[in-house]
Formats: structure tokens, C-alpha cells, sequence
């Protein structure tokens, strides 16, 4: 029997189905650590956990009754961004800490972002379908109603990882750059290129609106009805984000109504959408199906990280990235040492 047993849903390796865990133990091999695969609902999960040394959350949330059952565990590890998948409360007041990677495909999502602002504004899409529908002579009016995108503004709603990643890709086109983010300081955008403002602010003025808010309690429904109607009627909103940040029902009330030009979207309320979302059928927005992050690089990086961090936890070293730092000034302060300048295995 291993000394560390790492419980994760059965039913996938994320992306593929049975695809091994090959990545994650390059760094647990050497501490003796296995990973057990138990069912993918909550009831039999959760007893499944009782003794588990450490948590590998995906497929299924991670809750409070899950958590609270928990008798040996060092550590929930997820190998995403996003960690809406946990109860992060209930996993601190345990002294859990819960780690994410929050920058191994950074760059894949900026990419992304761009690339919806361009095709959103050129309107890529709709000039494709006239090409092979035969109006090959729309195009060009089509596009003459618009400006040229040097001069426009772009208004990042969140100022983290990937909204900087994306500044640094659009500065070259000439936009001007507007930011908001009360967890920052606004010294942080500067450098960028970016100007701080209000939320009010990035609405009313900015000619593309990029929303790259986390889903946290706080971001939930954040942009409403009243801030659609805030925006230029010629802004086109776009989301690399996570979908529960929008009022979804307004989106598409300010698409339908005119009160913005278009929206570009990786992310939506409900994953998959169902097939009478309006949106599915608006000529004025572009869909992809939440992969942003995507490329051939996108398992084995996480997969790595996820190894790297349950290494660390299950070592009795803190984790590079906890998304719970309260834990630090309780019991884990006193049981657990910083990494400080000492890697972990296979880092």
C-alpha cells in the first residue's frame, strides 16, 4: 500500500477518459503517493474521502458535506483556473488548502481574447457566411459602416493573468486601454499600457468590453441590465472569463435590442448551452465552446502542476499556488513550512 492516497472522480483524466495519470506522478512517484479512483457522485465520493490524504477535485463539486467528512486530507488539488468547483469556505475552516493553476495556459487564453476581438470587429463570421452564400458583394459595405480599430478603446473588466496577457497583445494595434479591478493597485496597469478607471468608467467609454472576472460569490451576475445599457451601442463585449459573471438574459436583451453591437464568447451561463439559447442564432455574436485555454500543450502542463502542488502538500511544504491564503494564520501556519526558495519535485 503507498503511503499518500490522492482520491480523484473516476470516469477521466480531464480531457480523456481513462487517460492515465502518467503526468501527475512524475512528482508523487517519488513520494510513494498513488491515485484511487472513486465514483463520480458526491454520496459514495465523500466516503470514498473519509481517509484519502488528499483530494484531486474534477468532474464533481467538491462540497461543504464532502469536505466536512474529511479526516486526514492535506490538500484539494484542481487542475484549473477556476475553482467554483470547491467550497473554498468550508475547506479553510478545516485548514484545507485548495490550490489551482493559474498560470500554465495564461497565454492560450490571451491569444483567445484577441482573437474574439478581432473577428468580433471585422466582423469575420458574418463576412464568411457572405462568401459562401453567394453575396460576395456585401462585404465591403458591410464593413465600410465601421472604423478603423487604431484609436478604439478596450476596457478590461478584472486586471489579472490573462487581461495583462492581452493587453500586451492589443497595445500593438494602437488601442487605447482602460482597466478595472478594485484587488489590484492601479500602479499595476500603467505598465502596461493601461489606464485605470471606474467601472462606470470602462463601460461608458470603451469601444470593446473584455470581462475577465473569476466566478466568485462577489462576480456573480455582475454585469446586469443596467450596465449593458451603459455601453456604447457600437461596443462589442467579449468573455474569456467564466459565463456566471453575466446576466445572460440581459446579454442577449442588449443584443436583440441594439443597445450593444455584438458580443464574442467562449463562456456562457450554462454549459453546453441548450439549443433555443438565443444566442445560438444572433448573426451578431461569435461562440466557441469554452476552449480558450485549448492547445497541445494544455493536459500535460496542468497534469504536471497538479502533481507538482499535491507533492508539495502531501511533503508538508506549502503549495505555489493556494487560493485560500487564510489558512496560513491557523493551523496550517504551525504545521506547515513555506517553500520559500526550495522547489518541488520534478519543478
Amino acid at each position: 500500500m503507498a503511503k499518500f492516497k490522492i482520491l480523484t472522480p473516476a470516469g477521466a483524466s480531464f480531457t480523456t477518459a481513462g487517460g492515465g495519470y502518467d503526468y501527475e506522478m512524475e512528482a508523487l512517484a517519488a513520494i510513494d503517493a498513488e491515485i484511487v479512483e472513486a465514483p463520480a457522485n458526491e454520496a459514495d465520493f465523500a466516503q470514498a474521502a473519509r481517509d484519502a490524504d488528499a483530494i484531486y477535485g474534477k468532474g464533481i463539486s467538491i462540497t461543504a458535506a464532502i469536505i466536512n467528512g474529511l479526516t486526514r486530507c492535506k490538500v484539494i488539488a484542481l487542475g484549473s483556473v477556476g475553482v467554483d468547483s470547491v467550497d473554498i469556505a468550508a475547506a479553510t475552516a478545516r485548514g484545507i488548502p485548495v490550490t489551482n493553476v493559474p498560470d500554465t495556459f495564461i497565454e492560450e487564453v490571451a491569444d483567445h481574447a484577441m482573437t474574439l476581438l478581432l473577428g468580433g470587429f471585422r466582423r469575420l463570421v458574418e463576412q464568411d457566411r457572405l462568401v459562401r452564400t453567394g453575396r460576395w458583394r456585401e462585404g465591403r459595405p458591410q464593413l465600410l459602416q465601421f472604423p478603423r480599430l487604431m484609436g478604439q478603446t478596450l476596457g478590461f473588466i478584472a486586471f489579472g493573468h490573462v487581461a495583462r496577457a492581452t493587453a500586451l497583445r492589443a497595445r500593438p494595434f494602437g488601442l487605447r486601454m482602460l482597466g478595472y479591478d478594485p484587488y489590484i493597485e492601479e500602479l499595476v496597469m500603467p505598465p502596461y499600457g493601461v489606464e485605470p478607471a471606474t467601472f462606470e468608467e470602462v463601460l461608458r467609454n470603451s469601444d470593446f468590453v473584455s470581462m475577465h472576472a473569476p466566478a466568485t460569490p462577489e462576480a456573480a451576475g455582475m454585469l446586469t441590465e443596467a450596465h449593458f445599457r451603459m455601453m456604447k451601442k457600437t461596443a462589442i463585449f467579449i468573455n474569456t472569463g467564466r459565463g456566471t459573471t453575466v446576466d445572460e438574459a440581459a446579454l442577449i436583451t442588449a443584443l436583440q435590442q441594439g443597445w450593444i453591437a455584438g458580443a464574442a464568447l467562449d463562456v456562457l451561463e450554462t454549459e453546453p448551452p441548450r439549443q433555443d439559447n438565443p444566442l445560438l442564432s444572433m448573426d451578431n455574436v461569435i461562440l466557441t465552446s469554452h476552449v480558450a485555454s485549448a492547445s497541445s500543450r494544455f493536459d500535460p502542463a496542468r497534469k504536471r502542476r497538479v502533481g507538482q502542488e499535491l507533492a508539495l502538500a502531501l511533503t508538508g511544504r506549502w503549495p505555489m499556488s493556494c487560493v485560500n491564503p487564510a489558512v496560513v494564520s491557523g493551523l496550517q501556519a504551525r504545521r506547515w513550512q513555506p517553500v520559500s526558495m526550495e522547489r518541488g519535485p520534478n519543478s
